[in-house]
């Protein structure tokens, strides 16, 4: 459905990185957080290093070990962050040009530069997983992403009850198949310029879905969100989509930057 030899570097990663001052925390932690800094081995510990005024704000580097491999990921956790309440929390999930092991790139696009342009708009925690391998899709690494989950919710206070999913492109098309495949988990999705399977619309009827792509995408084209979207509307679900004329592949910016989407998150708890 895309073409990996269309994506070229969007962004200059270094001067991002830098500029924004990401924080390598150096901790590993495995998805059991067994192999953690030798002051905070336990979930009380956890809490109270999270809870401590000292905590790091900021986009944090993040390490896990995860069958038998170490992977690198961030964790945005905004100034206001308190320790003492739920706080909502966001999973983004990076396309075909930021895959890779480093651990940064999928920070440096999409959701990432929106939240560096207005930070007030954005006061979740974001969880950033990088997709290892090009070739791969998503829901090949559904585990991992759920992993990184269940270590943030250990170390920090994730409200259950406000956990969306987004992504872009291959990311989009992971928010499609990983929200079907997990309908209970999320309160919201809002895949971007993604694809999916019409066969898992109907497992999202529950959820609330707000979809995004450029009418002159040449890489996915539109017609992947719009049968995605029809398929859950076909099913009962509450889906809408936003179309932007003249605009290719590149709508994330548009979709993070400018449609009011954390507000739209926010209007959204988990159905149970």
């Amino acid at each position: 459905m895309f073409k990996a030899s269309m994506f070229k570097t969007r962004l200059n990663i270094a001067a991002i990185t830098l500029g924004v001052g990401l924080l390598s925390i150096g901790n590993v932690v495995t998805a059991q957080d067994k192999t953690v800094s030798a002051d905070a081995k336990t979930p009380t510990a956890l809490t109270k290093r999270a809870s401590s005024t000292q905590s790091p704000k900021g986009f944090l580097l993040k390490t896990i070990e995860h069958d038998g491999q170490q992977y690198r990921y961030v964790l945005y956790v905004p100034e206001d962050y308190d320790a003492t309440k739920p706080y909502p929390t966001i999973i983004f999930l990076n396309g075909a040009g930021e895959c890779g092991r480093d651990g940064l790139k999928q920070a440096a696009v999409g959701i990432g530069p929106a939240i560096m342009l207005d930070v007030d708009k954005w006061r979740f925690l974001v969880l950033i997983p990088q997709k290892p391998d090009i070739k791969d899709r998503w829901e090949d690494d559904d585990k991992l992403v759920l992993a990184m989950l269940d270590v943030t919710k250990k170390t920090y206070k994730v409200d259950a009850d406000r956990l969306y999913l987004t992504g872009l492109s291959q990311g989009g098309h992971g928010t499609w198949a990983i929200g079907a495949k997990h309908p209970d988990l999320f309160a919201a999705i809002a895949p971007v310029c993604g694809w999916g399977d019409v066969n898992t619309a109907a497992a999202l009827k529950n959820t609330p879905i707000w979809a995004f792509h450029g009418e002159a995408d040449m890489t996915v084209p539109v017609k992947g969100s719009i049968e995605m979207v029809e398929a859950a509307r076909a099913a009962g679900g509450d889906a809408k989509i936003t179309t932007y004329p003249g605009v290719g592949h590149n709508s994330w910016d548009n979709a993070y930057r400018e449609a009011g989407l954390a507000d739209w998150f926010l209007l959204h708890t988990r159905k149970k």
